[in-house]
C-alpha cells in the first residue's frame, strides 16, 4: 500500500511554485480499451495526474490514424512526457510516436492483453497505481530499454514487446476479428480454432549474417517476455540487454502442441525439443503466406527485418 501523502510527494516542482506554469503531460485515451470495460480509465487518470499539480492534456480521437496525428502535433508543443491509457495497440502508438524522441512514455494499462506493462512490472487494472507509478518515475527520469525496429514493405515500424510471424500471429489475427470472449480466453479459443487448420512453415532466416532454412510452427522476435495476455515465451528476455530473444517453436503435432501449451504461461516450455531460444541483434524472416504482427498490432506479409535499437526508448517504470 502507498502511504498516505504520497500525492504530494510526486508533485513536479512546478506544483509547489503557484508563479510558475505548471509542465505538461500528454495523455492519449484509448475509447475502446479492452472492449469498453474500462472507458473511464482514460479520464481517470488524467484527474490524478493533474491533481498531483500537472498540466494534463488530454488527447482523444474517433481512431487510431487521427489520435496518431493528435499526438503528433501535440508533441511539437513541447510536453514533458506521453502517456497512453489503453492496451498493447496504445503502446504501440505511443512507441512509435516517440521513436527517435526523447519524451519518455508513460503507460497505464487498460487493455486486453497488457503484455509491455507486464514486461515493465506496472500494476494491471489499477489506474491509481500505475499513475503513482509513472510520476515517481517521471521524477527518477525513467529508465531507458531497447527497442526493437521492424523494416517490412518499405515501412519502419518500432516495437516494445514482441513479435510474431507463424501461429501466434495467425491467432492473434483471429483473436483481433472477435469481439468476445474477452481476456485470456479470447486467444486461447481463437487458438484453438486456428489450431484446426494451421501448417507447418517453411521459413528462411538470416540471423546476424548467417543464413538457414527452418521448418517450424511460429518464430518470434521478443525483447519483453510476454505475448497473448501473459504467455511468458521467452522468459529470460532482458529489455535493456541489447539483444533480442528469438524464439521458434519446430513443427509438432497437434496433440503435442496442445500439451506443451499449458506450460508456455510459466514459462517452463523451454526445456522442451522443439523449442529453440536464441539471442540476436539482426534477423531476417522470409515465408509464403506469413504475417507478422508486433505488440499485438498487424504489420504486414513477410519478408520482414528486426533489429535491436539498444537503449532506444525511456519509460516511466
Amino acid at each position: 500500500m502507498v502511504p498516505a501523502g504520497i500525492i504530494q510527494a510526486v508533485n513536479p516542482p512546478a506544483a509547489k511554485n503557484p508563479s510558475i506554469a505548471p509542465m505538461k503531460i500528454a495523455v492519449a485515451i484509448n475509447p475502446e480499451a479492452s472492449f469498453g470495460r474500462r472507458r473511464s480509465a482514460g479520464h481517470q487518470a488524467a484527474e490524478y495526474i493533474r491533481a498531483a499539480g500537472w498540466d494534463v492534456v488530454v488527447l482523444e480521437a474517433e481512431n487510431y490514424d487521427a489520435l496518431r496525428r493528435s499526438v503528433d502535433r501535440t508533441l511539437e508543443t513541447g510536453v514533458e512526457a506521453l502517456v497512453v491509457v489503453g492496451g498493447d495497440g496504445m503502446v504501440h502508438l505511443g512507441v512509435n510516436a516517440l521513436a527517435g524522441l526523447d519524451f519518455p512514455l508513460g503507460i497505464v494499462p487498460a487493455g486486453t492483453g497488457n503484455d509491455v506493462a507486464r514486461l515493465l512490472a506496472l500494476p494491471l487494472n489499477d489506474t491509481a497505481a500505475a499513475c503513482r507509478r509513472l510520476l515517481l518515475a517521471l521524477e527518477a527520469g525513467g529508465r531507458r530499454i531497447d527497442a526493437g525496429r521492424v523494416t517490412a514493405g518499405g515501412e519502419t515500424t518500432y516495437f516494445a514487446g514482441v513479435l510474431s510471424a507463424g501461429f501466434d500471429a495467425a491467432v492473434n489475427e483471429r483473436a483481433n476479428s472477435w469481439s468476445w470472449p474477452r481476456g485470456r480466453s479470447r486467444y486461447n479459443l481463437a487458438m484453438l480454432r486456428e489450431l484446426g487448420s494451421f501448417r507447418r512453415i517453411t521459413y528462411s532466416v538470416t540471423a546476424d549474417g548467417v543464413l538457414w532454412s527452418q521448418p517450424a510452427l511460429l518464430i518470434s522476435v521478443a525483447n519483453g517476455q510476454f505475448i497473448g495476455g501473459g504467455m511468458k515465451i521467452t522468459p529470460e528476455a532482458v529489455p535493456d540487454d541489447g539483444w533480442l530473444d528469438m524464439f521458434v517453436v519446430k513443427p509438432l503435432s497437434r496433440l503435442r502442441f496442445l500439451g506443451v501449451f499449458p506450460k508456455v504461461f510459466a514459462g517452463k516450455h523451454t526445456s522442451h525439443p522443439a523449442v529453440e531460444i536464441m539471442r540476436v541483434r539482426k534477423v531476417r524472416l522470409e515465408a509464403d503466406g506469413v504475417v507478422a504482427y508486433a505488440d499485438g498490432e498487424r504489420i504486414g506479409p513477410l519478408p520482414v527485418e528486426v533489429e535491436v535499437v539498444p537503449a532506444g526508448l525511456r519509460v516511466l517504470a
